[in-house]
């Protein structure tokens, strides 16, 4: 129960947000934005240099609080795996990996089992915190990796503001999701449209050149 009242409240996502909204709203635009991962194509990311893959958890692998993939993302994460074999991480803003709620990395431990991809341990909540966590697992510059997310105020302006290339998707289902949470989401979506509509750009990423890129059949989204 701490933990869950825990992941509602995130100080350092209200501090962000009130920095991107005065100072640098592109840090909240994705690179590219998808339905879900089964979009994504990892192939195509693979061919373009990128060496890794970060995965937030809830409503972009899973559901709210559940351990286990959403019924319909199994095959991508699989394609996912394949192209990047043990470069493929979670983090995430729930209890399992974070050292605040989860010090002995029993939860951590628990959902590797269950996903089958490694939990990355670190300190802060996204947006907070660099990237040391991530080059220590990966091995690479974060410019080489992919951080994949629903939430655009923690995911994308944790991605943006480390240099990897961020793509946002939708979340997966509104059930079970924390209050707070849904009505930020609906902020964010009213503040992307506005930003978008006016010509803003998410950060120039030297392997990235338009939203399409990475989409399967991006005709159809």
């Amino acid at each position: 129960m701490i933990a869950k009242l825990g992941q509602r409240f995130n100080a350092a996502g209200i501090g962000s947000a009130a920095r991107v909204l005065l100072r640098d709203r592109s840090l909240m635009l994705p690179h590219v934005h998808v339905p879900d991962i089964s979009w994504i194509d990892w192939r195509a990311l693979k061919e373009r240099g990128f060496a890794g893959v970060v995965f937030d958890k809830d409503n972009t692998l899973t559901a709210p609080y559940v351990a286990t993939v959403w019924p319909t993302l199994g095959e991508s994460l699989e394609e996912c795996r394949k192209c990047f074999g043990e470069n493929v991480a979670l983090l995430s803003n729930s209890a399992a990996g974070l050292y605040q709620f989860d010090p002995a990395g029993v939860e951590a431990d628990a959902l590797e089992k269950s996903l089958g991809i490694s939990v990355i341990r670190h300190g802060s909540k996204k947006p907070a915190g660099n990237a040391d966590a991530l080059k220590k697992r990966f091995g690479c510059d974060a410019s080489l990796l992919v951080m994949v997310g629903d939430r655009h105020l923690t995911d994308v302006v944790y991605g943006n503001k480390n240099g990897l290339l961020t793509i946002s998707t939708e979340p997966l289902t509104l059930k079970g999701e924390p209050f707070i949470v849904t009505r930020v989401r609906r902020f964010e979506d009213a503040m992307l449209r506005r930003w978008k509509s006016s010509g803003l750009k998410p950060p120039p990423h030297s392997l990235h050149t338009t939203e399409f890129d990475f989409i399967k059949d991006p005709g159809c989204w």
